[in-house]
């Protein structure tokens, strides 16, 4: 059996070095090794930063939540929006051109000219150029068949696009009766283009003439020469300057070998006065 012993009474115990600890005295034991963490170096800062913005990135708010900023009103919002709007850089100035003709009837040819097609049906296409298109027409009251060309007037941007096209039909109109130059039958002008009805030259380019023959005889050259020529000393009679001469203006009426040869294209061509050359911006002092 365990006992608890008893101290007899009387009997001091021995005295030890042991005094009892104050909160003034001095530490016996050796200070401990203080650890000091080193900063972590910037890429693994940016990489904590960026982690945090996802964080924040990944809450859902909600379409029709408003987030208020402390300390700023809706005012001062709107405010800062429009001068982050002002600091956008301009945009250049626009540069005014003339407006087209299109949709300006009259515009062209100033008189009323009524509308191609309560005269004539539109075929086929014939062929094309910088600013029209020739069409194969039929006159509803002959059903004789001409070649329509029609200029679209929102290609006409500048004054001189206008006068070009207006002086064209002038030309015409001034040579009109010589057998060797194209004669027009009417001109037409609508909200969309130009109309000019013109004979029918069916017998094709003397260019391509040229290329399928392969090469002309002495005498055929010769006539061919002498009716160019002669067409060119007509227009100068009357005060024209063609400026545009080469084989594809020079058709052939039928396709015969024998077929007369006439002159077309005058969208280049001017009026001169004898003894006065005007100068063409392309070609000048040349037929």
């Amino acid at each position: 059996m365990i006992t608890d012993k008893k101290k007899p009474r009387g009997i001091k115990e021995p005295p030890t070095d042991r005094q009892p600890e104050s909160h003034h005295s001095m530490q016996n034991k050796p200070p401990e090794m203080v650890k000091i963490e080193r900063e972590k170096p910037k890429k693994e800062q940016k990489k904590d930063t960026q982690v945090v913005k996802q964080e924040k990135m990944s809450v859902d708010l909600k379409p029709t939540e408003a987030i208020e900023l402390p300390g700023k009103s809706d005012n001062t919002i709107h405010e800062n929006a429009k001068a982050k709007q002002s600091t956008k850089p301009k945009k250049p100035p626009h540069v005014k051109r003339m407006l087209s003709a299109g949709l300006q009837a009259e515009f062209v040819l100033k008189t009323k000219t009524g509308l191609l097609k309560e005269h004539f049906e539109l075929g086929e296409k014939l062929g094309h150029g910088q600013f029209g298109t020739t069409f194969l027409c039929i006159e509803k009251a002959t059903g004789n068949k001409y070649a329509c060309k029609s200029i679209a007037k929102r290609k006409l941007l500048t004054p001189e696009d206008v006068e070009d096209v207006r002086r064209e039909i002038q030309i015409m109109h001034h040579l009109s009766g010589n057998p060797n130059v194209i004669s027009i039958k009417a001109a037409y002008e609508d909200s969309v283009a130009v109309h000019v009805v013109m004979e029918l030259c069916s017998g094709g380019e003397l260019f391509d003439r040229i290329v399928k023959q392969g090469h002309y005889s002495e005498r055929q050259a010769a006539e061919l020469a002498r009716t160019i020529v002669g067409v060119v000393e007509a227009c100068h009679s009357l005060g024209v300057l063609h400026l545009d001469l080469k084989p594809e203006n020079f058709l052939f009426v039928n396709e015969k070998e024998d077929s007369p040869l006439k002159i077309i294209d005058f969208g280049l061509s001017m009026f001169f006065k004898p003894g006065i050359y005007p100068l063409s911006p392309i070609f000048p002092f040349t037929s």
